[in-house]
């Protein structure tokens, strides 16, 4: 799928392994506290191609999803966006999302939120997507306000930050 001139998004590969290694790595210190997990499995080459392996194959069986945003020129990963937390019953799924420091301030993220909500809504069949934010992370909050979501309420005590406590995150909607 096409982002703009320069950059596209899209599922990911095994062969994108390498490349989100790199970003993992290079971002560590901005990925630490809200994308652990990720940044965990993403460690070493090896755990790298494990994880894409992974992802490609929860992908296909409609577990997860999980984009990768190009650039063209290079075809190195710019940043990730997950459609997670699927609900197919209530036809629901949760956004997440990160982009390497570099690659900031550029709209990939908003723009690849605006791609993947019509995905969303017209090829997987959802109704409802969720954004879920700390109120700090501004740049995240206009995202969701620039695609149309429409904050819900406060979910407390909702996120554990690494050797941090809890805290309390924003949840956005937006509905087909």
């Amino acid at each position: 799928m096409i982002l703009n001139e320069d950059y596209d998004i899209e599922p990911i590969q095994s062969a994108d392994a390498l490349d989100v290694h790199q970003l993992m790595i290079l971002n560590s210190e901005r990925f630490k506290d809200y994308f652990p997990k990720t940044l965990q499995q993403n460690s070493t080459v090896e755990s790298s191609k494990e994880f894409a392996i992974k992802k490609e194959k929860e992908y296909k069986l409609k577990e997860e999803f999980l984009f990768t945003i190009k650039e063209k020129s290079t075809k190195k990963v710019a940043g990730l966006v997950y459609i997670k937390e699927l609900d197919w019953n209530g036809k629901k799924g949760e956004f997440a999302y990160c982009v390497g420091k570099k690659f900031g301030g550029k709209g990939l993220i908003s723009k690849s939120i605006e791609v993947l909500s019509v995905y969303a809504f017209t090829e997987l069949g959802l109704e409802e997507l969720e954004i879920i934010v700390h109120e700090t992370n501004i740049p995240s909050v206009k995202v969701a306000e620039k695609n149309g979501f429409i904050w819900k309420e406060t979910l407390l005590n909702k996120f554990r930050p690494k050797d941090r406590p809890a805290i309390d995150m924003e949840l956005y909607i937006l509905r087909k």
